[in-house]
């Protein structure tokens, strides 16, 4: 009889054990992670963007003067910009850039030397079609390509004697664009971004001795950063 009972304690200490070992098993395994939730909002259609930047217009030159020889030269120049995207969809963006700057000018090389035209300010409205391949992305880089149309105004300030008047027309272009936005906060975004304009004006300097005409090859990067707000 005692045997018995033993054995009955063992069998029901095993049911027991069995039973208590998923219990025990669900208690001891770690609990799954929670569901990771994205805090990046990303772009969408309709967003409209307002930025501030910091750029630098830095031409390459080149270019051919008449009579005397050599090429135009533009000194790079740096300023703030304002810009405004607009998203027409997820991937397309508008973007339009609002900045003047002023450059010195000079014909280098030329059979007088180097020849000091004084300054010019340079207006370059640039509207620019950008696509974003991951606008989801908390970094989201993008390419563009889009028309420029340079508006030269104030000329003046030469302090050479030969040069009477300096007149650089007002010249389109052609841009291609890359940038990258960086979401910090959904509602604010860090804006890396990189223009090459193919720009290629007309000039005329009145002289002494007559008009020198001039074509400019000034065709400048134009690098930034700053920042922009999404409504």
């Amino acid at each position: 009889m005692t045997r018995k009972l033993n054995l009955l304690a063992g069998a029901a200490a095993l049911v027991l054990a069995t039973g208590a070992m998923p219990a025990m098993a669900q208690q001891q395994a770690p609990a799954p992670a929670p569901e990771q939730t994205s805090t990046v909002r990303g772009f969408r259609a309709g967003d409209f963007l307002i930025g501030a930047s910091v750029i630098g217009v830095l031409p390459t030159n080149g270019g051919s003067v008449d009579i005397i020889g050599g090429s135009p030269h533009a000194n790079n120049a740096w300023t703030g910009q304002l810009d405004f995207t607009y998203f027409v969809n997820s991937n397309f963006s508008l973007n339009l850039i609002a900045a003047t700057t002023r450059h010195d000018l000079e014909a280098q090389n030329t059979v007088l030397g180097n020849v000091a035209l004084g300054r010019v300010w340079a207006l370059p409205p640039t509207l620019t079609v950008q696509y974003h391949p991951i606008p989801m992305s908390r970094f989201s880089p993008y390419v563009g390509l889009g028309l420029n149309y340079t508006i030269f105004y104030g000329e003046g300030g030469t302090r050479n004697p030969a040069v009477t008047n300096v007149d650089v027309r007002n010249a389109p272009g052609v841009a291609l664009n890359a940038g990258l936005n960086v979401e910090v906060a959904p509602n604010w975004v860090l804006n890396f971004d990189v223009k090459y304009l193919y720009l290629r004006p007309q000039a005329h300097v009145d002289t002494v001795i007559g008009r020198i005409n001039a074509t400019a090859n000034l065709d400048p990067w134009v690098v930034g950063a700053g920042i922009r707000y999404r409504f």
